[in-house]
């Protein structure tokens, strides 16, 4: 498949081709088979419900690719994750915030507290200036910003923000970027709590996507020593004078063995001490402490560890002994204790079973089979946590292709929105336009409060109001109304235009939604298109979408073909492409 984006540039397709017949035979389909025939599906069917699984959506002439690649060989190439993304990468470049790391980030996006402490220090303004006159209180301010570089830290979430759609929508490697988002939501981090706000950019991409793929108690032990975590669980309050058992809660109950996890209260304040010293390596010039007195090998001698971000302060931990689901941690062991809790929890048969129907439930179905979770179960124990052979295994089981599998789950609104985009060859000027769609249809990425993270069930997504917000959504894309993102549909049929809406509720009915029975669409359908009303519904939806500065609300009649836009737009809003 070719990155299906002009505006980031077209990538030679040969070469690619070199590299998927390349991984092919390396990564191979080599003792990988999928069983989709028995549950009678054709290699057209099986190859879209893979896509509607382990991609954002199928664009035009997906389909096609995967069929002529190979089914097992295609989704061996996702395993391996490793296709070029240089022309996405290229755009990406110009979000410079995103290249900085987390002490980089402190310096430069300074929090509206610092920003004053600071300010006052350099006799900027006064503790008492604000009481005087705001306004001159803030233009100090952003005058003092300014000559010192630093930036808002909205400006640091909105870069964040618009990469993440940029990711989705475009990245070769497909099946990444859905876990990078499967396992940020299963080690959630928020920004609406604002110690650990500025840390979630690198905790996104220096521990979740390089892990996506990898072994689970690697990553386990990676969000554990994050700053975004730490903060986001208060495990760096933790250790001296004060237990915080936050963090051991969680890591038990969300990350790893499930509330019926079977530990204790006790398990969890034991675990909670065994943690204790666990922090973050201070960023700031000021307030080092203890690191400012000693070099890393000096302090080592004396038990603290520093790693990256991380920092085990041995001064905060409790050295006495703890014992954690009958494991007794000898008194003494200091930095290794969380280590091996962290180990022992990975490799807890609890975590093998909850951690293997969460990702049934993301790739199969609500409610997935007891012989389908067993199974990956299994592997889960057997390979060490290893995240591809638990994948391996859901795929090669006939419950994966089985009829109450296929278009069984519900498309969050941000699966809706970057598939709608890819299912139409969109392309993205503007990626915070799209992200305002995807919070006002329900799911404000980055700022879900609690550490469960997003609900991964349709019943969560789907009511009244939430379906009227994907109709008017499908209305405003495909008639052009949503800034910063061009369709073409003509483009989508090779510049045929049918005759009638009945004729392009056909036609588009079978790109949009691939290898699907369209004869009851049609007919449910059809009525929509004679509403006299659609025609205001489309302005009413339209006239909702926030702008960007500068960039004018594009026309129904920029997509050349209103009708055309209204039938486009009923399809992406119908029940049936709700489903994936």
């Amino acid at each position: 498949m070719c990155l299906s984006n002009p505006r980031v540039g077209r990538p030679i397709c040969m070469k690619i081709m070199i590299v998927v017949l390349s991984l092919a035979f390396v990564g191979g389909s080599v003792g990988v088979r999928f069983p989709y025939r028995q549950a009678g599906l054709t290699e057209r069917q099986a190859a879209a419900h893979l896509l509607s699984r382990f991609t954002y959506g199928a664009g035009p002439g997906d389909v096609d690719a995967v069929v002529k690649m190979g089914l097992e060989k295609w989704f061996m190439q996702q395993l391996d994750g490793n296709l070029p993304d240089d022309s996405l990468n290229q755009v990406l470049s110009r979000y410079d915030a995103l290249k900085l790391s987390n002490e980089e980030v402190v310096k430069t996006f300074p929090k509206g507290g610092q920003l004053i402490r600071m300010a006052i220090r350099d006799g900027v303004v006064s503790k008492d200036s604000v009481k005087v006159d705001r306004k001159e209180y803030r233009d100090a301010l952003q005058t003092y910003r300014q000559e010192k570089g630093y930036k808002p830290e909205q400006e640091l979430f909105r870069q964040f923000i618009c990469q993440k759609i940029l990711r989705a929508a475009y990245s070769q490697n497909q099946l990444r970027e859905v876990l990078t988002d499967f396992w940020f939501n299963h080690f959630n981090v928020s920004i609406t709590k604002n110690d650990c706000a500025q840390f979630i950019p690198a905790y996104e991409r220096d521990v979740i996507r390089p892990s996506a793929l990898s072994n689970f108690s690697e990553l386990l032990l990676k969000t554990a020593k994050s700053p975004a975590m730490s903060f986001y669980l208060d495990n760096f309050l933790s250790g001296g004078k004060g237990l915080n058992e936050n963090y051991a809660r969680e890591v038990m109950e969300l990350h790893t063995m499930g509330v019926d996890g079977g530990y204790t209260q006790q398990d969890v304040t034991q675990a909670a001490k065994v943690l204790t010293g666990w922090g973050v390596y201070p960023m700031r010039d000021q307030g080092r402490g203890i690191v400012e007195k000693f070099s890393d090998e000096q302090l080592a001698r004396r038990g603290f560890v520093h790693e990256g971000d991380f920092f085990f302060n041995a001064n905060r931990h409790d050295g006495e002994e703890k014992k954690v689901l009958g494991h007794t941690f000898a008194a003494g062991g200091g930095y290794t204790e969380g280590v091996q809790l962290l180990e022992m929890l990975a490799h807890h048969p609890s975590t093998a079973a909850f951690i293997t129907k969460k990702l049934a439930v993301r790739f199969v179905s609500d409610n997935p089979p007891q012989s389908l979770l067993d199974k990956m179960a299994k592997t889960f124990r057997d390979k060490n946590g290893d995240i591809k052979q638990v994948l391996i295994t859901m795929v090669e089981s006939p419950e994966f292709w089985s009829e109450g599998a296929v278009r069984e789950k519900t498309k969050s609104p941000f699966e809706l929105a970057i598939g709608a985009v890819r299912s139409l060859h969109g392309t993205i000027y503007q990626p915070y336009q799209l992200y305002s769609w995807v919070t006002r249809m329900g799911e404000k990425k980055y700022f879900y409060q609690a550490p469960t993270g997003f609900p991964d069930k349709g019943s969560y997504w789907i009511n009244t109001g939430s379906l009227l917000n994907r109709m008017n959504f499908g209305l405003a894309l495909a008639s052009g109304r949503i800034p910063g993102i061009s369709i073409d549909l003509a483009a989508l049929n090779n510049g045929h235009e049918p005759e009638s809406s009945e004729a392009a509720l056909t036609t588009y009915g079978k790109i949009i939604l691939p290898e699907r029975n369209l004869d009851a669409t049609i007919k449910r359908l059809t009525p929509m298109l004679n509403d006299p009303t659609l025609a205001k519904k489309v302005d009413e939806a339209s006239s909702k979408t926030a702008t960007e500065k500068g960039e004018a609300v594009m026309t129904a009649e920029a997509t050349g073909n209103p009708m055309l836009a209204q039938v486009v737009g009923i399809i992406i809003g119908s029940p049936e492409y709700q489903r994936r």
